[in-house]
């Protein structure tokens, strides 16, 4: 139950990073001129986080067979 628990901490933290990520990308295209590469960089984390998320919710998911 622990490890659950833990396990839906990280996909929490995981989300907050993300959502963070998706305000500062707003945040910098609001005012040109905007450093492109810069938000290049924040859009593959926020890509890398949300792959990070789905595949820690496919390790909480049981396996049941069909």
């Amino acid at each position: 139950m622990a490890e659950t628990e833990d396990l839906q901490a990280r996909i929490d933290a995981l989300k907050a990073e993300h959502r963070e990520l998706d305000a500062q990308i707003k945040a910098l295209t609001e005012s040109p001129p905007f450093d492109q590469i810069k938000i290049q960089r924040l859009k593959k984390r926020k890509l890398a986080l949300k792959d990070e998320i789905t595949r820690l919710h496919a390790l909480g998911l049981p396996d049941i067979i069909a």
